[in-house]
């Protein structure tokens, strides 16, 4: 049998890329015409296979790209350190040491080898917040001189980019807004997964506000996934029975990571039992499987929720997200008054267990857990 057609839990390859075309289209266009795009996206929607995507075409344009994740820094200075040695990787053409000084006026980067290859690049004389303030408006120029350097133009992916709030200072939007703007042959896409936070980013009296488009990344229509699953299942030697792909969907609450993960799931099942057809009651077989190996998990979730918030998130469940805080579901499900079920939803969305959607409604995160609230808990 062939190998196995579904991929979750990392970027998707081209082959399994599906239902996002008009979106990849425009933010490539845009990228490669040197916008600065703010993509915003709730998690396990595909924002980061989409950028993969959109950076794999513009790589055969011999644009040059680079992909920073800002959330995985511990500090703003850490950040800019990891950002400048990201930049000077691009440029392969002689050692950094060589030449990146010269690009500083304020400070002198220390550039050492590391093990296995690569560099080191710090800033040990940054020492205080006036000084990284500094230092960010020399290091926020530099993708424009890096361009020069390599005389092609360049697109620069932030990821988890509302991570910038939470560094220590003040000015780093205004500082980063500030130097991508002069910068006409460089591209950004600022993506972000808390669609909240990423919205307050592009609000009026923000520094992004009006700064290039907004993507929003939205389901993907469940008829086009449907029909992709039942393709794939074909093509790789099993024969899907009619509306599995559409079951597949719904179960998973059609959330690209949540979809491909079940759907990948269910193709393994099927290949160790020997099996040539899969149907419903092979999904519902796997479903059972993965929400016994997360029951410690979720269970560990569950406890750790008060009272008034596990109530509101099987009231979540139960209703399908819609009229939380109407008359009839809180008294139904005996959550209280509505400015308790807000607390508790708020509680819920930090703790990301729910989110909101585009239409009001408030959805679990996680399809798994959804499922298992509605089997295990009361």
């Amino acid at each position: 049998m062939a190998e196995n057609p579904f991929v979750y839990g990392e970027v998707v390859p081209r082959s399994a890329f599906v239902g996002r075309e008009v979106e990849l289209g425009r933010l490539a266009a845009d990228l490669a015409d040197g916008q600065k795009i703010f993509l915003i996206s709730p998690r396990r929607y595909g924002k980061s296979s989409l950028i993969a995507q959109a950076f794999a075409g513009l790589g055969r344009k011999k644009i040059a790209t680079l992909e920073i994740t800002v959330s995985s820094f511990s500090s703003y200075v850490a950040f800019l350190e990891g950002y400048t040695r990201a930049l000077a990787a691009l440029d392969q053409s002689t050692p950094a040491g060589s030449w990146l000084g010269g690009l500083f006026s304020s400070f002198t980067p220390e550039v050492r080898p590391e093990a296995g290859g690569g560099m080191a690049i710090s800033f040990p004389s940054v020492r205080s917040a006036r000084d990284a303030a500094k230092l960010g408006a020399e290091v926020f120029a530099l993708p424009a001189r890096i361009a020069a350097r390599l005389r092609r133009r360049l697109v620069i992916a932030m990821d988890e980019f509302q991570a910038i709030e939470s560094y220590e200072g003040a000015g780093v939007e205004e500082a980063l807004r500030a130097a991508v703007q002069q910068q006409r042959q460089v591209g950004y896409v600022f993506a972000g997964s808390e669609p909240s936070l990423m919205e307050q980013m592009v609000s009026p009296r923000r520094p992004f506000y009006k700064a290039g488009p907004v993507l929003r990344l939205g389901r993907i229509d469940q008829d086009v996934f449907a029909k992709f699953i039942e393709d794939r299942f074909r093509k790789s030697g099993l024969t899907p029975e009619p509306g599995i792909g559409m079951a597949i969907v719904e179960v998973s609450g059609n959330l690209p990571y949540d979809v491909q993960r079940l759907a990948h799931e269910t193709w393994d099942d099927a290949s160790v039992m020997r099996k040539r057809r899969v149907g419903l009651e092979d999904v519902h077989e796997t479903l059972r499987r993965l929400l016994a190996e997360q029951e410690v998990f979720f269970e560990t979730i569950w406890q750790r929720l008060t009272l008034a918030q596990r109530a509101v998130l099987r009231a979540v469940v139960i209703e399908r997200g819609a009229s939380i805080l109407g008359g009839d579901v809180r008294n139904r499900h005996r959550l209280g008054g509505a400015s308790s079920v807000q607390t508790s939803l708020a509680a819920l969305q930090r703790l990301d267990v729910v989110a909101r959607e585009d239409d009001g409604r408030y959805a679990v995160v996680d399809s798994l857990m959804r499922e298992w609230v509605a089997r295990k808990t009361f």
